[in-house]
């Protein structure tokens, strides 16, 4: 399969998982987010995700969100998450996601184990050619510790391949997403990490997926829309007041504060997967003023 038969560049939110008070996945609640996040305007969703808390997820978990989100296939664009330790694991994803009827998905380096490039590449492509699909490489060193060395032949050539249709750059080495773009132009360079929104836009990427979509999109699309509109002071001040919501996330604990900041929103996302914390009073209250003085609605 050479290309994609849709057209994937644009904003995707990488969509949590709630949970219910039993620590089971919501589906009502998933279905209701997308839905809200559809009639804000996203170009579709990145299903299963490290903002899903995926590797806290049993596979059959991870199945079953790719089932849930699929609900929606006929009515937005959706990327399916399959990455895993084993290549066996993440195929096993990868065929159940092509069976619902994803036409692309994504998945992180192998991890934990330091394997080598040829072992890295070799991933993919055994993924591409069992699965079928094209993949968007999640490139993440500062979660997988995989970097991705461009001097490196294998993985030039990993990105020249059939098999790498895009690159999900959540690396805040900005130099680097024009570099992989510049191996192929024909990539589609999505900006990984929120707060570097403008900066990815401004060096050549084609859209975004991120965590704080899930919440603050219509934020976001304000800061697509001066940046295109060459209103770049107003795109850098948005993306500012986007970063001192990004801070304090951070602070607390970004999936434990994405998910209170969809409960004040009235989505009821649940806690966390521990060992992830809920927040306390004091974080819940600071959450909500740094909201209030930041937020574009």
């Amino acid at each position: 399969m050479n290309g994609l038969s849709l057209d994937m560049k644009g904003i995707f939110a990488a969509s949590i998982t709630p949970f219910d008070k039993q620590n089971k996945i919501n589906d009502r609640v998933l279905l209701a987010l997308m839905e809200r996040n559809i009639h804000e305007g996203v170009t579709g969703f990145f299903i299963g995700g490290s903002s899903a808390e995926c590797f806290l997820l049993s596979q059959e978990e991870r199945m079953r969100i790719f089932e849930i989100a699929a609900e929606y296939k006929n009515i937005t664009k959706l990327i399916a998450h399959v990455g895993a330790i084993s290549t066996d694991e993440a195929i096993a994803y990868g065929l159940k996601a092509k069976k619902l009827g994803y036409e692309v998905i994504s998945a992180t380096a192998p991890y934990y184990y330091k394997f080598s490039p040829k072992a890295i590449v070799q991933y993919y492509y055994d993924i591409y050619e069992n699965v079928g699909l094209p993949i968007i490489l999640y490139n993440f060193p500062g979660n997988t510790g995989v970097e991705f060395d461009l001097q490196n032949e294998d993985m030039k050539a990993l990105f020249r391949s059939d098999a790498i249709v895009g690159v999900k750059h959540t690396n805040l080495n900005i130099y680097q997403l024009e570099r992989i773009k510049n191996i192929k132009k024909e990539l589609i360079m999505y900006n990984g990490f929120d707060e570097v929104l403008v900066a990815g836009l401004a060096i050549g990427a084609d859209g975004a997926i991120g965590s704080t979509f899930n919440f603050m999109y219509p934020h976001y699309r304000k800061i697509q829309e001066a940046f295109e509109a060459f209103k770049h002071e107003e795109a850098r001040i948005l993306q500012t007041k986007a970063n001192n919501i990004m801070e304090a996330l951070c602070r607390v604990g970004l999936i434990s504060a994405i998910k209170y900041a969809l409960t004040l929103q009235g989505i009821d996302a649940g806690a966390p997967r521990k060992p992830f914390f809920e927040l306390d009073t004091t974080q819940k209250q600071y959450i909500e003023e740094i909201l209030n003085l930041n937020l574009v609605r």
